[in-house]
C-alpha cells in the first residue's frame, strides 16, 4: 500500500492528523475535561534499541554537517519502515515515545482472537524488516516487541488551550511488562493474550517462572489463506482503508476539511502524549487534570512545553522540555528549577497524589519529527531524557538534577545538597547528582562572597584600563570626604567578576575596610537583600556559628543606637529571636522599614567615623529596588565607595539605580572585548604553553570576539574532541623542511608576558598544535555558546531571524547584494530596515568597504566611561524619538555600507546549523550563481582571472555566457576584435626606426627618459580615459566574492570548481604578497586534488600543474629553493615542457631553445595566428616557472649550473614570444637581461633591453599599455638599482614612483619607494629620501600594508647606522618589530626579518651590548639559510654579515681560541657572497669594505688594500656616495697614529640629531656626515 499523492497530503486537517491517532480523530470531542472510555482491543509496544546511543554520537559530533538532520533520516528510516507495516496490518499508532512506540487494534471482543493472530504475523514481518539491514552509520537495529489483550481505558484532559490523552489499563500494564521481558528480536504475549489467542496457530516457547509466552512463529494448517483471512479480519476494524481508498495506508488522509474538527484536533497537536496506567481512570482522572493545568500554567511564563505524558513504571509522568527550536530564553537551567520546584510544591498538596518525584537534567538532545508521512509525532529521543527519568526512579520524593543543571544554574550552592551516587539502570555514568532544597533566598551568612578566586600565579590579562580607573577613584575617595561609585558594565561572560576579584585584592589597605558580596538571579526576588548581606558583613555577623551568637553580637552593637522594645525589628533581618514587644507589633510596616533604614543609616555612620568602608558588589544587576533606593540615599549621605559589576539591564533601571548612574560621583565604565593579544596570552597562560598554532590563534580570537567565557568554551570544546596536540620547540636548524612544516607558524604572546611567565621557575617548553585533518572553520559551536546565540535568535521577529538563517549561509562576511539575492520575497527598503535593527542589536556590524573591515578585525573595541550625568539632562518623552531617529541614521548607514559582518561567528555557525541538508544545497547555489559573475580581478586590474586565462582551461561555470559576455571577458584578456588587430598593426612602426645601431647608449637613456616623462604629462593632462579613475580592488573581491565561492561550491560537493577557486584565490593571494594564506588555500586545494584524483571521471592536468607551480612561487618566497625547484620541475612536466635533470639532456636541450629563439625573433615580422586560449593559459604557467627556476640555478655555486639557470632564461623568452603577448615579452627580455647582467655577460644584456623598450614604443598608450610602461620603468630602474647604477635607478624610479600614483595601484608602488629609498640613501640625497619615506608612510597606513610599513623601519635603521642622524628613534623601530615579527606576512617572507634583525644587532654590536646582540643575531642566524635571488636577503645578508664582523673584533679583542677559524671562514663567507652571480654589484662596496676590515683584523695589510681599494672605485663608479665617504673615513681611521677612543660611537648616538633639527637648520648638513660608525683596528699590537 501507498500513501495517495495529491491535494489531499496539504490539507491542513490531513497534515494534523497525521499527528494524532485514530482513537482521537475519529474520537468523541466532549467539552466535559476529564473524559473518560472504555474499549477492547490489542496492543503492540515496540522497542528499538540503539536510537539513544546514536543519538549521543551526533550531539557530540565536530563538525557542522554531522547532527539532527542525518539523524532524523537515520531514525525515521527505520521507525517509518514499522509504522507502515503497522498501518498495512490496520494498526493505529497511538504514541510514539523516543526510540519506541504503542499500536492498538480497536475491536469488538468477540474479534479479539482473530487479530492477535494477524498482530503476531505483523510483528513477525516487523522483525524481519532489520533481520539483515545495518545504518550506514554502524548502527545495528534490533526491535523487541510485547503484545497484549483485552479491556483498554483512555483518559483525555487539559485545559482550555491544550488536550492529552492517555491509555491506561491491566492490558496497558501487560504489554509493557511483556516488552521488558523480550530480549532482542523476541515477540512476547501477555499472559491475557495468550488466554485470548488461537493457540493452534502459533509456536511458543515458555518463559521460566512466568505466565508470558514467547512466540516463535505462525503454525497454520495447510488450506489456511492468510490473504483471505486478513481481508475478513479487516472488515473487523472501523477505520480501515477499503473500497475506493484501499490503496491508502490511512483512511484520515481523505479527511475533508472541517473547521470545527480542525480546531478540536489543532489542541492535542505538538504536546500530545503516550500512556500507560494501573490505578482507575475515574479515581486519577480529576488529580492528573488538575496537575496538568497547574504545570500548564508554570511552563507558559518560561516558554516551556509538555512534549509527552504517559504511565511510566508506578505513576503518570510529565515530560516537559525548556528550549525546543524557536522557542530558546535565556537562563533555561534556572527556569527549569524554578519550575520544578513550583509543581513539586503544587503537585504534592494535590489530592490522591501520593509521591511527587522531579528529575531536571540539561544537555543536547533529538527533537523533530518521527514516523510516517501519514503518521507521526514530534519527540524527543537522548540520553539526558533517560537519565531525567531515572533519576526520578531512584531518587523518589524530591526535585533532583544533574551536574550540568547545577552548574548551569548560576544559582548559589546552598540552594543544592549533593546526594549519594546509585548506579542506575541503562545509565553508565549519570555523573553527581543533586537534590534542589528551594529557590528561595535566605540570608546565608558567610556565603555570598565573590565567586571568583585570585591565582597570584595568574595574570589579570587586557584589564590594564579597567584597573587604573579603580586606582584613580580609589585615590580621590581616600582623599576626599565624599562618596564614590565605579560601575563596571558588561555582558556575561566579559570578566567582570574577575576584575573585582582583583580589585577585592587591590583594595586591601589599612583605615579602609572592604565588603564584598555576590548576587544571584533569585536575590532581586527579596526585598532588601542587597543591604541584608551587606549589613550583616558591617555588624560582623558573618563569622557567627549560631543565631544565638548573632543575637548577643547584634544587642552590643546597637544597644546605644536603639531602643530595646524594637530590637526585635531584626528578627526577620539576620535570623534572630528577640522578644516581640507590643509597641512594634503595632507598627506599620512602612514605619518598620523607615526605622530599620535609620538604624542602618546609624551603623553604617558610626563605622565610618572609625574607618573607611569600600563595598564590592558582583552581579549588580540582581540588586532589589529597595536595596538600590538605601544605596542613593547612602551615597548622597555618607562617605562611602561602592564598586559594582553588572550586566546590562534588560529594561529600564528602578530610580534608585538612575539616580546612583546619574551621580556625579559615579563613574560608570562600558566594558569592552579583550584585544586579539590579551585572548592570545590568555590562551598560552591556560594551555602553559609558550605558543599556539597561528591557524588556532585565529580560530580563538575570531570566535571568542574577545570575551574571555566564550575562548574558554572554545579551549574545552577543542579538548573534549582533542584536536590539540602539544609538542616540544625545535630548532629550525634541525628541523627537515618539507610541505607541510614549511610554514612552523605560531603566535606568541607579547614580551610582557613573557616577563611574568620568566619569574615562574616552570616554564614551559611546548607550542599547541592542531592534529592533522582538523578543520576549524567547519568546527560545530560548543553547546554552550550555541544556547546563547539560539536565545538571541529566537528573541528576535520571524522575518529576522529568516534574513539571520539567510545570511549565515553566505558565510561571516557578505554583501547587501547577495543578501539582496537570497531573500525570498523581500523588498529592499524592507531589508535595509531589518539590517538597521540588527546592527543596532550587535548581530552584525556594517562597513564601507573591505579596507574598513580590514581595520576593525585588527582591534576590538576597548572599554570607555559612559556619562550617564548629561542623559539626565534630556526630557525623557523625547527618547522614543531619540530612537526612532537613531535608527533611521543607521538605515542611511547600511545603505552607504557595501559590506555586513556577523559579530560574533557563533551567532554564524547556530544559524547556519538551523537549515535542512537540501534548502542548504538550495541556497549555496542560489549564493554561487551570483558570485560567479565578479569571481575574476577588479576592474583596475581588466577583469581577468587571477591565474591568466584559468576559466578557458576548466569547465566551471554555473551560468551560461551569452555571446556579448564572451567578447568581454575575451577582451579583458588583451584578446582583440579584427578591426583593433588590422588597425594596430597599421599603426606600428618598423623597429629600426625607434632605436637606429647609430645610437649610443647615453642618447638611449636620454629618449627613455624622455619618453616616460612624455607619459607622465599625458597622464597627467590627458582628457582620455588613460588611467582607472579608482584603486585595486582585488583584495575585497578575494574577501567578499573569491573565497566565498570556493566554500559555496565546497559546500554543494562540487570538489572540481571548489579547487578551481581555491587555485585563483592562493595566486591572488600571491599577488597581494600573502605567502601564508597562499599556503593555507594550495592546503584546502591539495585535499580536494586527492579527492578527485580518486574519481576516474576527473582529469585536469592544467590544475594539477598549476597547483604544484604556485606551490614552487611559495617555496620560492619563503627561500626554500630545494623544494621550490622539485614543486617547478612537477609542474613543467604536467605542463609537457620537461626541464633536463642531467649534463647530456641539458646541452640537448639548450641547442633545441636556441634554434627555436632564432626562428621566433627571424619570424617576428610575419605573420602568425595566435595561440588559443587553452595554450595561453599553459605558456603563463610555462613562463612563471622558467622565470622562477633561472633564479633558482642562478643561486647555486656549481659552475654547470649556471647553464641550467642559462636555459631556463632562454626557455622562458621563448614562451614569451610565442604568447605573442606584449607583456610577457617585455617582461621575458628584461629577466633574459638581468641574467645576463648578473652572469657578467657584457655584451648580450644590452641588446634585450633595447629590444624590450622597442617593444615598450610600440604599445598604445592607454590602459593595459601605460601600465606595461609603468611595470618597464619600475623593473629597469630596480634592475639598475642591483647593478650599482645608482643616477639611473634613482631617474626611472622617480618616474615609476609617479606613475604608479597616478594609476592607482599600490601593491605596485609600494615595492618601487621601498628600493627607490634605498638608492636615495646610497647616493645621500636626504631631503629627496626623507619625501619617499615619507610617501612610502602614507600609504602603508592608508592600505594597512605591513611590508611596506616593516621597509619603511629598515630604511630608518640604515639611516641611523649609516647616514648620521635620527628619521625615526631606535626605540620606534625595535618595537615595531616587537610588535610585528610574527607576523605572517613578514615571517614568510625571505629577507625582510632578516635586514631588521641583522639592522637591530649591528645596533647592539656597535654598542658592545653582546647579550642583545646575541639575540637579535640568532634570530637573523636561522632566516640566512632561507636564500632567495632578491635584493633585499642581499641587503639582510650584508647587514648580518656586519654584525658578524663586530662580532670577529671582539672574539680578537678578547683573544678567544677560535678567533682566527673564525675570521678565516667570515672572509670565505664574504668572498663566496661576491663571488654568487646573484648578488648585484651594488652590494659589492659594502661587502669589500668588510673584507678589507677582516683582514686588516688579522694583519692581512696586503688584501686590506686591495679589498678597499676595489671597494673604493666600486663607490666612485657606481656613484654610492654613502659607502664613498666611509671607506674615505675608515681608510683615514685605519691607516692613523691617532689614539684609540673608547666611547667614540657611544658619543656619537648619544648626539645624533633628529631629520627636524637638520631641516631647520639647527645641524649642518655637512657635520652629518660625519657621524660614522669608525670599526676599531689598534685592538692589540699583534693579534695573532
Amino acid at each position: 500500500m501507498n500513501a495517495r499523492k495529491g491535494d489531499s497530503q496539504d490539507r491542513a486537517i490531513v497534515r494534523m492528523a497525521a499527528h494524532l491517532p485514530d482513537l482521537i480523530v475519529y474520537g468523541n470531542f466532549s467539552l466535559e475535561r476529564p473524559s473518560v472510555d472504555y474499549f477492547d482491543g490489542v496492543l503492540m509496544f515496540v522497542d528499538i534499541s540503539g536510537f539513544t546511543a546514536m543519538t549521543e554520537r551526533f550531539s557530540t559530533a565536530m563538525y557542522m554537517d554531522r547532527g539532527a538532520e542525518q539523524l532524523v533520516e537515520i531514525l525515521n528510516h527505520y521507525i517509518s519502515a514499522i509504522v507502515e507495516k503497522v498501518l498495512i496490518f490496520g494498526g493505529d499508532i497511538i504514541k510514539f515515545a523516543g526510540d519506541a512506540l504503542l499500536a492498538l487494534w480497536k475491536v469488538e471482543r468477540k474479534y479479539l482472537k482473530d487479530i492477535i493472530t494477524v498482530v503476531i504475523k505483523c510483528s513477525l514481518e516487523i522483525h524481519g524488516l532489520f533481520e539483515t539491514q545495518e545504518s550506514e552509520e554502524g548502527l545495528d537495529v534490533r526491535v523487541k516487541i510485547g503484545l497484549s489483550a483485552g479491556h483498554i481505558t483512555m483518559l483525555v484532559f487539559g485545559d482550555e488551550t491544550r488536550n492529552y490523552f492517555l491509555v491506561m489499563g491491566q492490558a496497558v500494564d501487560d504489554v509493557r511488562l511483556a516488552q521488558n521481558m523480550a530480549q532482542m528480536n523476541d515477540v512476547i504475549l501477555s499472559p491475557n493474550c495468550w488466554q485470548l489467542c488461537d493457540r493452534s496457530m502459533i509456536e511458543i516457547e515458555r518463559i521460566p517462572d512466568r505466565r508470558a509466552v514467547k512466540v516463535n512463529f505462525l503454525k497454520p494448517p495447510p488450506a489456511f489463506n492468510f490473504d483471505e483471512f486478513f481481508t475478513k479480519c479487516m472488515t473487523f476494524l472501523d477505520y480501515y482503508p477499503s473500497g475506493d481508498h484501499k490503496n491508502l495506508l490511512r483512511l484520515a488522509c481523505t479527511l475533508e476539511s472541517d473547521p470545527e474538527l480542525e480546531l478540536s484536533l489543532q489542541k492535542y497537536v505538538m504536546e500530545s502524549i503516550f500512556k500507560q496506567d494501573r490505578e482507575k481512570a475515574e479515581v486519577i482522572g480529576t488529580a492528573i487534570q488538575d496537575a496538568c493545568v497547574h504545570i500548564n500554567s508554570v511552563l507558559r511564563v518560561f516558554r516551556g512545553q509538555i512534549n509527552k505524558v504517559f504511565m511510566f513504571d508506578k505513576g503518570c509522568s510529565f515530560l516537559c522540555v525548556f528550549g525546543f527550536p524557536g522557542e530558546k530564553a535565556p537562563d533555561e537551567f534556572a527556569h527549569a528549577l524554578e519550575s520544578a520546584m513550583d509543581i513539586f510544591s503544587f503537585c504534592s498538596q494535590v489530592h490522591k497524589i501520593h509521591t511527587v518525584s522531579i528529575g531536571v537534567t540539561s544537555g543536547i538532545v533529538f527533537c523533530g519529527i518521527v514516523g510516517h508521512s501519514v503518521r507521526h509525532e514530534y519527540t524527543v529521543i537522548g540520553q539526558k531524557v533517560n537519565i531525567a527519568a531515572r533519576m526520578m526512579m531512584y531518587y523518589p520524593g524530591i526535585v533532583t538534577c544533574d551536574s550540568v543543571t547545577y552548574n548551569g544554574s548560576n544559582l548559589p550552592t546552598y540552594f543544592f545538597k549533593e546526594l549519594p551516587k546509585k548506579v542506575m539502570k541503562g545509565v553508565a555514568d549519570s555523573g553527581p547528582v543533586y537534590q534542589c532544597l528551594g529557590l528561595n533566598e535566605k540570608v546565608m551568612f558567610g556565603m555570598a562572597y565573590l565567586s571568583g578566586n585570585r591565582n597570584q600565579d595568574y595574570l589579570l590579562l587586557g584589564r590594564d584600563k579597567e584597573i587604573k580607573i579603580f586606582m584613580c577613584t580609589m585615590k580621590e575617595f581616600l582623599m576626599c570626604n565624599c562618596s564614590r561609585v565605579l560601575m563596571y558594565e558588561g555582558s556575561s561572560g566579559c570578566g567582570k567578576s574577575q576584575i573585582l576579584t582583583e580589585i577585592e585584592f587591590l583594595a586591601q589597605g589599612e583605615n579602609h575596610r572592604t565588603i564584598a558580596i555576590a548576587l544571584t538571579k533569585v536575590s532581586f526576588q527579596q526585598n532588601f537583600y542587597t543591604i541584608q548581606i551587606l549589613m550583616a558583613s558591617v555588624l560582623g555577623l558573618d563569622t557567627c556559628k549560631h543565631y544565638k551568637e548573632r543575637q548577643t553580637n547584634l544587642q552590643n552593637k546597637v544597644k546605644m543606637l536603639l531602643d530595646e522594645k524594637f530590637h526585635c525589628l531584626l528578627n526577620d533581618i539576620f535570623y534572630v529571636q528577640f522578644p516581640i514587644s507590643r509597641e512594634f507589633s503595632k507598627m506599620s510596616t512602612l514605619r518598620k522599614r523607615k526605622l530599620l533604614e535609620a538604624l542602618f543609616m546609624k551603623i553604617l555612620e558610626q563605622t565610618v567615623k572609625e574607618e573607611r568602608i569600600i563595598f564590592i558588589i558582583d552581579e549588580g544587576q540582581f540588586i532589589d529596588a529597595a536595596s538600590w533606593a538605601f544605596m542613593e540615599k547612602l551615597v548622597r549621605t555618607l562617605p562611602v565607595f561602592i564598586i559594582m559589576s553588572l550586566s546590562p539591564f534588560v529594561g529600564l533601571p528602578c530610580s534608585g539605580a538612575s539616580a546612583i548612574m546619574k551621580n556625579r560621583n559615579t563613574t560608570y565604565v562600558t566594558l569592552g572585548a579583550m584585544q586579539p593579544k590579551d585572548i592570545r596570552n590568555k590562551v598560552c597562560v591556560d594551555l602553559s604553553v609558550r605558543g599556539i598554532s597561528k591557524e588556532l590563534d585565529s580560530y580563538l580570537v575570531e570566535g571568542s570576539c574577545g570575551i574571555p567565557f566564550y575562548c574558554e568554551e572554545l579551549l574545552k570544546n577543542l579538548d573534549q574532541h582533542r584536536v590539540l596536540i602539544f609538542q616540544p620547540v625545535e630548532s629550525e636548524e634541525k628541523a627537515n623542511v618539507t610541505w607541510n612544516n614549511l610554514f612552523k607558524n605560531f603566535a606568541k604572546p607579547t614580551e610582557e608576558l613573557k616577563m611574568f611567565t620568566l619569574s615562574n621557575e616552570e616554564e614551559s617548553e611546548e607550542f599547541c598544535n592542531l592534529a592533522s585533518g582538523v578543520r576549524l572553520k567547519n568546527l560545530s559551536p560548543p553547546a554552550s555558546l550555541k544556547e546563547i546565540s539560539l536565545v538571541q535568535l529566537d528573541s528576535m521577529s520571524l522575518s529576522h531571524q529568516m534574513l539571520v538563517r539567510c545570511a549565515a549561509i553566505i558565510g561571516q562576511t557578505f554583501t547587501t547584494e547577495l543578501l539582496f539575492e537570497i531573500l525570498p520575497c523581500w523588498n529592499m527598503k524592507m531589508m535595509i530596515k531589518a539590517l538597521a535593527t540588527l546592527v543596532e542589536s550587535n548581530i552584525f556590524d556594517c562597513f564601507r568597504n573591505g579596507k574598513e573591515l580590514r581595520m576593525a578585525l585588527k582591534q576590538n573595541t576597548a572599554s570607555f566611561v559612559v556619562n550617564y550625568r548629561s542623559l539626565s539632562l534630556k526630557p525623557s518623552e523625547g527618547m522614543a524619538h531619540g530612537e526612532e531617529e537613531e535608527l533611521r541614521e543607521l538605515e542611511s548607514e547600511v545603505i552607504e555600507c557595501h559590506i555586513i559582518r556577523f559579530c560574533k561567528p557563533i551567532m554564524q555557525k547556530t544559524a547556519y546549523e538551523l537549515w535542512l541538508k537540501d534548502q542548504k544545497k538550495a541556497m549555496h547555489l542560489k549564493c554561487a550563481r551570483f558570485l560567479e559573475e565578479n569571481a575574476h580581478r577588479c576592474d583596475h586590474c581588466r577583469s581577468g582571472d587571477f591565474i591568466p586565462y584559468h576559466h578557458f582551461t576548466v569547465d566551471i561555470r554555473l551560468n551560461t555566457l551569452d555571446l556579448g559576455t564572451i567578447k568581454k571577458m575575451a577582451k579583458s584578456h588583451g584578446f582583440q576584435t579584427e578591426e583593433e588587430i588590422s588597425f594596430s598593426k597599421i599603426e606600428i612602426p618598423k623597429k629600426s626606426e625607434i632605436f637606429p645601431e647609430s645610437l649610443s647608449s647615453e642618447e638611449i637613456r636620454e629618449k627613455i627618459l624622455s619618453f616616460l616623462d612624455i607619459i607622465i604629462l599625458k597622464m597627467k593632462t590627458s582628457e582620455e580615459d588613460i588611467i582607472p579613475l579608482e584603486s585595486c580592488q582585488c583584495e575585497e573581491i578575494l574577501e567578499i566574492v573569491t573565497i566565498p565561492l570556493a566554500n559555496h561550491f565546497l559546500a554543494l560537493g562540487e570538489n572540481n570548481k571548489a579547487l578551481y577557486y581555491f587555485l585563483e584565490i592562493a595566486s591572488a593571494h600571491l599577488l597581494l604578497g600573502d605567502n601564508y594564506m597562499a599556503y593555507v588555500y594550495l592546503n584546502e586545494g591539495e585535499r580536494l586534488l586527492k579527492t578527485l584524483n580518486k574519481e576516474k571521471s576527473w582529469n585536469q592536468t592544467f590544475e594539477s600543474a598549476t597547483f604544484y607551480s604556485l606551490k614552487g612561487q611559495v617555496c620560492f618566497n619563503m627561500g626554500q629553493m630545494v623544494l621550490a625547484k622539485k614543486m617547478l620541475r612537477k609542474a613543467l612536466k604536467l605542463l609537457n615542457r620537461i626541464f633536463p635533470n642531467n649534463v647530456i639532456s641539458l646541452f640537448l636541450q639548450t641547442h633545441v631553445e636556441k634554434n627555436r629563439h632564432f626562428r621566433y625573433v627571424n619570424q617576428q615580422a610575419q605573420e602568425s595566428s595566435p595561440p588559443g586560449k587553452k595554450r595561453l593559459a599553459q605558456l603563463y604557467r610555462q613562463s612563471v616557472c622558467f622565470s622562477l627556476l633561472w633564479r633558482i640555478y642562478s643561486l647555486n655555486y656549481f659552475f654547470y649550473y649556471k647553464y641550467y639557470s642559462q636555459l631556463a632564461a632562454m626557455m622562458q623568452v621563448n614562451t614569451a614570444l610565442e604568447t605573442q603577448d606584449d607583456f610577457q615579452i617585455i617582461k621575458a627580455y628584461l629577466d633574459y637581461s638581468l641574467h645576463y647582467q648578473l652572469a657578467g655577460y657584457q655584451g648580450v644584456w644590452f641588446k634585450y633591453e633595447v629590444m624590450a623598450m622597442e617593444q615598450v614604443f610600440n604599445l598604445p598608450l592607454k590602459g593595459e599599455g601605460i601600465e606595461m610602461v609603468t611595470y618597464v620603468a619600475d623593473t629597469l630602474g630596480y634592475i639598475k638599482l642591483i647593478m650599482g647604477h645608482l643616477d639611473l635607478a634613482y631617474d626611472l624610479g622617480s618616474r615609476a614612483h609617479k606613475m604608479w600614483a597616478l594609476l592607482r595601484n599600490p601593491n605596485r608602488h609600494y615595492i618601487v619607494l621601498c628600493w627607490l629609498s634605498k638608492c636615495l640613501l646610497l647616493k645621500t640625497r636626504h631631503k629627496q629620501l626623507v619625501q619617499v619615506l615619507g610617501s612610502l608612510w602614507d600609504l602603508s597606513i592608508a592600505e594597512e600594508h605591513i611590508f611596506s610599513k616593516a621597509f619603511f623601519y629598515f630604511v630608518c635603521l640604515d639611516i641611523m647606522l649609516y647616514s648620521g642622524f635620527v628619521y625615526r628613534p631606535f626605540e620606534e623601530c625595535l618595537e615595531f618589530i616587537h610588535q610585528n615579527e610574527d607576523h605572517w606576512i613578514l615571517k614568510f617572507q625571505s629577507g625582510m626579518l632578516l635586514g631588521l634583525y641583522s639592522c637591530i644587532a649591528v645596533w647592539y654590536a656597535r654598542l658592545q651590548e653582546w647579550q642583545n646582540f646575541h639575540m637579535f643575531s640568532n634570530r637573523a642566524k636561522n632566516l640566512v639559510p632561507r636564500r632567495t635571488p632578491t635584493a633585499l636577503y642581499c641587503e639582510g645578508i650584508t647587514r648580518y654579515m656586519e654584525g658578524q664582523v663586530l662580532y670577529l673584533q671582539k672574539q680578537i679583542e678578547e683573544q678567544s681560541e677560535n678567533a682566527q677559524d673564525s675570521g678565516v671562514e667570515l672572509l670565505k663567507n664574504l668572498e663566496n657572497l661576491v663571488a654568487q652571480s646573484t648578488t648585484g654589484p651594488v652590494f659589492y662596496p659594502r661587502l669589500y669594505h668588510l673584507m678589507a676590515y677582516v683582514c686588516i683584523l688579522m694583519g692581512d695589510g696586503q688584501n686590506c688594500d686591495l679589498f678597499l681599494n676595489t671597494a673604493l672605485q666600486l663607490s666612485d663608479t657606481q656613484g654610492n656616495v654613502l659607502e664613498k665617504c666611509w671607506l674615505n673615513m675608515s681608510k683615514e681611521w685605519w691607516y692613523s697614529s691617532s689614539e684609540f677612543m673608547e666611547d667614540q660611537w657611544l658619543q656619537t648616538v648619544l648626539s645624533l640629531p633628529s631629520w627636524e633639527k637638520i631641516v631647520s637648520g639647527k645641524v649642518n648638513m655637512q657635520d652629518i656626515q660625519k657621524n660614522k660608525f669608525l670599526m676599531r683596528v689598534n685592538i692589540l699590537d699583534n693579534p695573532f
